[in-house]
C-alpha cells in the first residue's frame, strides 16, 4: 500500500513470476496489476488485481482503511487480470455496490454471477458522491474491450484510466513516476501498446479527444507507474502510436530454418549500421535466447516506418513464424509502412512473392521486387549494400 494523496491510496501488486502475459507476451521485467482506493466519507475501490495475490491485496486495503467498509467497487475493465478478485471483494464487503456501465453487465454476471441489485449502472458523464469528492465515468469503448471506461476524480484532476497509458514492467515501492520514468518504461509501453491495444488506433484517438477536455494532472493506469511528471510524454506517445506515426528506421524481422535467411538479415543490419540508419533485428523463431520474438517485433513496427521481412520458402509458402507475424500486422490494422521482403529458397521461390502480396493487401509501400536468393546465402548472390541504400532513401 502507498498513499498517493490525501484521498488516493495505491493497493496494486507486482507480478515477478509470470512468464507470459495473456499466455502470449514475454515479461522479462514483470508486470504490475494496479488497484486504487479513494477514501472520503465513503470508500471506493477502483478495479481489483489478478488472482494469486489475495493475501497481499487484502493486506494493502486493510492498511489503507482498516476496518472501514468499502462502499463501492468501480469496474473500469473486466479483463480477468483486473477483475479476478471481484467475488472475493464481495465476500469481504457484503454490502458493497459495484459501479459498472451497461456493456459490463453481461460480463460481470458471466464471470462472477453478480446480482442486479448489487450493480449501479452508469452512463456517460454520470457520477457518484463520496462526500467531499465525486467520481464521474466516461466511456472509452474498444480501448481495448467494448466495456472499458475511465473514472474521473475532479477534485484531484486524476483519471483512473484502465489499461490506457499502461505498460509492462513491475513498479517501484513508490509507484509514482519521476523525471526518468518515461525513458525507463518507454520501450515496454510501446511493446504493451503494440501487443495488446495496437489494433484499436481509431478508438484510442477518440478516447484521447475525450480526455483532452479534462485538466488531467495524474493518470492512474492499471499497469505500470502512476503518471504525474511525465504526462505530456505519455499522452504524446499514445497519440503517435494510435496514428501509426513512427520514426525513420528499419524493423528487420526474419525466420530461418538453416541460417541462410538469418545471415541475410544480419548482413542487412550491418549495412544499415554503417549508414547510421536506426534499426532493430528480430528472430521470429526465437533461436536467440534473448529474443522477444513476435512481441518485440511488433513493438519495433510501431517505432520505425520501414519493415524488412525475411523468410525462406517453406512448403511453397511463407515460413510459419513469419506468416504469424504478417497476420499479426494485418490484425492490428497497421498503416503507412514501407516494406521490403527477402529470403532463401532451394527449388521454388515463393516466400518473397507471397510476402509482397500480403504487404500490398495492407496498402504498404512495397519497395521493389524484394530479394529471393537460391540455396546458400553469399555476398555474391545478395547485394545487401544496395538493399540498405534502398531502405535508407
Amino acid at each position: 500500500m502507498k498513499q498517493i494523496s490525501e484521498r488516493i491510496f495505491y493497493v496494486g501488486v507486482n507480478d515477478d513470476d509470470k512468464e507470459l502475459f495473456e499466455g502470449l507476451w514475454p515479461l522479462p521485467y514483470g508486470v504490475s496489476y494496479n488497484s486504487y482506493l479513494v477514501v472520503d466519507e465513503k470508500v471506493a475501490l477502483i478495479d481489483t488485481v489478478e488472482s494469486g495475490f489475495e493475501e497481499e491485496y487484502v493486506a494493502g486495503i486493510r492498511a489503507a482503511v482498516g476496518d472501514r467498509p468499502v462502499d463501492y467497487l468501480v469496474v473500469n475493465h473486466m479483463e480477468p487480470d483486473h477483475s479476478s478478485l471481484i467475488s472475493m471483494i464481495i465476500g469481504l464487503y457484503p454490502e458493497i455496490k459495484i459501479v459498472v456501465n451497461p456493456k459490463t453487465v453481461p460480463m460481470i454476471k458471466g464471470y462472477h454471477g453478480v446480482e442486479d441489485e448489487r450493480l449501479i449502472v452508469m452512463t456517460e458523464g454520470e457520477s457518484i458522491c463520496l462526500g467531499s469528492c465525486s467520481l464521474s465515468f466516461h466511456m472509452i469503448p474498444m480501448v481495448h474491450w467494448p466495456e472499458t471506461m475511465v473514472t474521473w476524480l475532479p477534485e484531484e484532476n486524476t483519471v483512473f484510466s484502465g489499461d490506457a497509458f499502461g505498460t509492462f514492467g513491475a513498479v517501484a515501492e513508490n509507484p509514482v513516476d519521476d523525471e526518468g520514468a518515461f525513458g525507463q518504461y518507454r520501450d515496454e509501453m510501446i511493446r504493451y501498446y503494440s501487443n495488446i491495444v495496437g489494433k484499436y488506433g481509431t478508438p484510442v484517438q477518440a478516447a484521447l479527444k475525450k480526455l483532452a477536455g479534462l485538466p488531467v494532472k495524474r493518470i492512474c493506469s492499471t499497469h505500470g507507474p502512476i503518471w504525474e511528471t511525465c504526462i505530456s510524454d505519455v499522452v504524446s506517445l499514445y497519440d503517435r502510436m494510435s496514428r501509426y506515426d513512427a520514426d525513420r528506421g528499419v524493423c528487420i524481422v526474419y525466420g530461418s530454418m538453416y541460417g541462410n535467411t538469418a545471415a541475410a538479415a544480419e548482413d542487412l543490419a550491418m549495412e544499415l549500421e554503417r549508414r547510421g540508419i536506426p534499426y532493430a533485428l528480430h528472430d521470429l523463431a526465437c533461436n536467440n535466447s534473448d529474443s522477444l520474438g513476435l512481441s518485440g517485433a511488433l513493438r519495433d513496427v510501431f517505432k520505425y516506418d520501414t519493415i524488412a521481412v525475411g523468410s525462406p520458402t517453406y512448403n511453397n509458402g511463407i515460413f510459419p513464424p513469419v506468416e504469424a507475424f504478417m497476420s499479426a500486422l494485418q490484425a492490428r490494422l497497421i498503416k503507412g509502412k514501407r516494406f521490403y521482403a527477402f529470403g532463401s529458397y532451394t527449388w521454388a521461390a515463393a516466400s518473397v512473392r507471397l510476402l509482397n502480396e500480403r504487404a500490398e493487401a495492407m496498402n504498404f509501400d512495397v519497395l521493389g521486387d524484394g530479394l529471393p536468393f537460391p540455396q546458400a546465402y553469399t555476398h555474391e548472390k545478395c547485394d545487401m549494400s544496395a538493399v540498405a541504400s534502398l531502405l535508407s532513401e
